[in-house]
C-alpha cells in the first residue's frame, strides 16, 4: 500500500512539473500592449497600442524579438529566450546607428518598415498612437 502511494505521489509531481513548464512555455505576453519610452523619452510622449496577439497570429516571435550577444550584436531569437524590453539595448547609451538607437526609433524602423511593406495603411502614425 505504502508503495503504490509513494508512487501515486511521485507521478502526480511529475504532471505536476510537465504542466508547469507547459504553462510558461505557453505565456506568450499579453495581448494588447502600451509602448512608451523610459530611458529616451519624446519631450511629449506619445505612448504605441500594439496588438500583440494579432501579430503572434501572423508571426513567429523572432520576426522581431532577438538577443544580443557578448560582443553586443544582435542574435537570433531562440525559443523560450527572456523576452527584455526593447530599450534594454535600443536607448542613447548604446552607441547604435541612429536608426535603431532608441526605443521609439528602432519601433518605427521595425514597425513602420513592415507595415509600409505589407499593410501601407497602418504605417500611419494614428493607428497606433491613439
Amino acid at each position: 500500500m505504502k508503495k503504490i502511494l509513494l508512487y501515486g505521489v511521485v507521478l502526480l509531481g511529475c504532471c505536476t512539473v510537465g504542466l508547469t513548464g507547459a504553462a510558461v512555455a505557453a505565456d506568450k505576453g499579453p495581448a494588447e500592449m502600451t509602448l512608451t519610452s523610459t530611458v529616451d523619452p519624446a519631450p511629449t510622449p506619445k505612448p504605441a497600442t500594439f496588438p500583440h496577439a494579432a501579430h503572434q497570429s501572423r508571426l513567429e516571435c523572432g520576426a522581431c524579438h532577438h538577443a544580443k550577444g557578448a560582443d553586443g550584436k544582435q542574435i537570433a531569437y531562440s525559443e523560450g529566450q527572456k523576452i527584455e524590453k526593447c530599450e534594454s539595448c535600443h536607448n542613447s547609451k548604446a552607441g547604435m546607428p541612429d536608426k535603431i538607437n532608441t526605443f521609439k526609433n528602432a519601433a518605427h524602423t521595425l514597425c513602420q518598415g513592415c507595415h509600409r511593406s505589407t499593410k501601407p495603411e497602418l504605417a500611419k502614425c494614428t493607428v497606433c498612437h491613439k
